[in-house]
């Protein structure tokens, strides 16, 4: 079961990654650098050279980097005029319609949320930082191996560096949710087909750096999304085959997960040439994730409660409590869109 999934993921994936290069070449093509298409493919291309050439800690600088671009999607709260009580009404008591669009919107909300990809990545990622550390060579070194004031400080650290990036996803999430309600959707509902109708949406509350300001925000975003989608389905699925995989492993060393890896970026490059929407495929590849969420959280939540797995880590009560609603949540979602869709 655990296999079918993560095929299942490994193809979601280059849908996900097709619409984040697209979206690196609407962002580039904003700027007036050229054709969409032709910066989709540079752009996939790239990525795919860094993360099967560099190490795993220069990709992890560059991308720390690439962050910075997110705060473009922030500094447009400081531009649009935002009906703040209303804001943090509604964020407390939600409008709430039984209508596809809305249900539609409501799952790939979800599905960005609690995305199938970040099961694997986080823990894939923690991994990773354990083993390009100094201790322990090419092992990564358990909690357990350390010493008392080490796994203290390792944990610390880790949980501050887990709870500081869910922070910011969730502040620049809801920027973005804000300015496009106070900016593109202050006077009813507007269809938006691409990214320069956005960026000129945004224009009477950002002036003339709405083009930038969006432009960045679709670059960075994309380029960071790339190799966290290509390499998730790629570490499962390289793992569940007894295979080395991670980026802080040279290609010789897990050629199996760069494979995966290389099929899931330049298979989402070559999609992005037959001219699909950046926008529509963005909201339709979210949609499909929150629906493929809830068996992927089922299966997590499974192996969290099972003591002969997890041993004295299972889930507290508080945990399974949280993780079985959020699982009943994203199921009843996606069940409610695929009935109104029929």
């Amino acid at each position: 079961m655990v296999g079918t999934l993560l095929v299942a993921l490994l193809l979601a994936n280059a849908l996900n990654i097709t619409a984040d290069v697209l979206a690196i070449g609407a962002g580039m093509h904003l700027l007036g650098a050229g054709p969409i298409a032709l910066w989709a493919a540079i752009s996939g291309v790239a990525v795919t050279a860094l993360v099967v050439t560099g190490s795993f800690a220069m990709i992890t600088k560059v991308f720390k980097v690439l962050c910075i671009a997110l705060f473009a999607y922030v500094v447009v709260l400081f531009f649009a005029d935002v009906a703040w009580r209303d804001v943090l009404l509604q964020t407390v008591v939600p409008h709430v319609e039984l209508d596809r669009k809305y249900l539609a919107l409501v799952v790939a909300v979800l599905g960005t949320t609690i995305s199938p990809y970040l099961y694997f990545w986080q823990s894939a990622d923690r991994v990773e930082e354990l083993v390009d550390a100094d201790e322990g060579g090419d092992a990564p070194v358990t909690l357990d191996e350390r010493s008392a004031d080490g796994a203290r400080s390792k944990e610390r650290h880790t949980r501050f560096d887990v709870i500081s990036g869910i922070g910011f996803s969730y502040l620049v999430m809801f920027a973005i949710i804000v300015s496009t309600g106070s900016t593109i959707g202050e006077k009813g509902a507007t269809q938006i087909d691409s990214a320069a109708q956005a960026a000129e949406a945004l224009r009477p509350a950002a002036g003339d750096a709405a083009t930038v300001l969006f432009a960045l925000g679709f670059i960075g975003s994309g380029m960071l999304a790339v190799p966290v989608l290509a390499g998730s389905a790629a570490s499962g699925l390289a793992g569940l085959s007894g295979r080395d995989w991670g980026y802080s492993k040279g290609a010789r060393d897990a050629p199996i997960f760069y494979v995966l890896v290389g099929l899931g970026t330049l298979g989402g490059t070559a999609l992005a040439l037959i001219g699909l929407n950046p926008i529509s495929l963005l909201v339709a590849v979210a949609a499909i994730n929150g629906i493929a969420a809830a068996p992927f959280l089922v299966v997590l939540m499974l192996i969290a409660d099972d003591r002969s797995i997890m041993g004295d880590h299972v889930n507290g009560r508080f945990a399974r409590t949280i993780g079985w609603a959020a699982a009943a949540l994203m199921g009843l979602a996606a069940i409610a869109l695929i009935v109104l869709s029929f």
